[in-house]
């Protein structure tokens, strides 16, 4: 049995800038044929990006293939690329799709690949969709998922906002998502980290509001701060972007928090930010 999936785009729909609602996560699996869709967002930015995605053209290698139909349970593997009118922005956040993907199976003892060629992401697929069926027992039910995608969260001032979220499930008791953000500036042409945003000196200031920031969410989740704090203290993650109201800084799991407390966002907003991020960072 031959398994081919299509993978194409349809019509688009347009997102308003600053909407920053997330696409539940599909697991789409490989054994099913059919359309899966792409959508395009327009910034409202003078640059006017449009934004779009485009699937990895994958398919499974011929033995997996033959075990998914027996078993009834191929690997889901989603992964797709951004697309938009501008190429720079494009091949930064595509070369970490791809850095993501060769790097799914990472552990402390393999080395990280730094640079990702798409010889290297099929045989990193391939890898990974074989792994399946040597690691789980035969009459097994689950199915190994890898998903990868980007997407745009609008833009303030001249600087475009996008995120890749990651999902990699090898068995267990749960999966791992991922998730970080970029930050491109318009004007120069570069992606912008954390250190580009903050005045020169106003690190110290920037973690002191994000540790209040950080006592705040744990009152969500724990009514013991000192006690919380001993089993999850507090780190600074450089994981950040702009949004209408200040900046969000994103932590993974098991960052300071267990798991079930997902992927912490902690939020500070514009009006304690004067004097310490740069004020072209500011929404006009």
């Amino acid at each position: 049995m031959t398994v081919t999936p299509k993978f194409t785009s349809t019509k688009p729909t347009i997102n308003q800038p600053l909407m920053l609602s997330r696409e539940k996560f599909r697991r789409v699996g490989l054994l099913a044929t059919g359309i899966l869709f792409g959508t395009i967002a327009m910034s409202a930015n003078a640059d006017s990006l449009i934004s779009s995605t485009d699937y990895l053209d994958y398919e499974l290698p011929k033995s997996v293939q033959e075990k998914c139909a027996e078993r009834q349970n191929c690997p889901e593997i989603e992964v797709k690329y951004l697309k938009t009118n501008h190429e720079w922005i494009n091949d930064i956040t595509n070369a970490r799709i791809n850095h993501l993907v060769v790097n799914s199976k990472q552990t402390e003892s393999a080395p990280i690949n730094t640079k990702a060629t798409p010889t290297m992401v099929k045989a990193a697929i391939d890898d990974f969709a074989s792994s399946q069926f040597i690691d789980m027992p035969d009459d097994s039910s689950w199915s190994y998922n890898l998903t990868v995608k980007p997407e745009y969260l609008g833009h303030v001032n001249d600087f475009e906002l996008f995120e890749i979220s990651s999902y990699v499930f090898t068995g267990g008791a749960h999966g791992m998502p991922y998730s970080e953000y970029l930050i491109f500036d318009t004007s120069s042409k570069k992606q912008l980290q954390l250190t580009d945003i903050l005045q020169t000196g106003k690190k110290p200031r920037f973690e002191a509001l994000a540790y209040e920031a950080y006592k705040q969410w744990v009152k969500t989740v724990d009514n013991d701060l000192s006690s919380y704090e001993k089993n999850w203290p507090f780190t600074l993650s450089d994981n950040v972007t702009l949004t209408g109201k200040g900046v969000d800084i994103r932590y993974q799991h098991y960052s300071i928090g267990p798991y079930a407390y997902g992927m912490p966002v902690l939020s500070i907003p514009y009006s304690k930010l004067g004097g310490v991020i740069k004020p072209r960072f500011i929404p006009k």
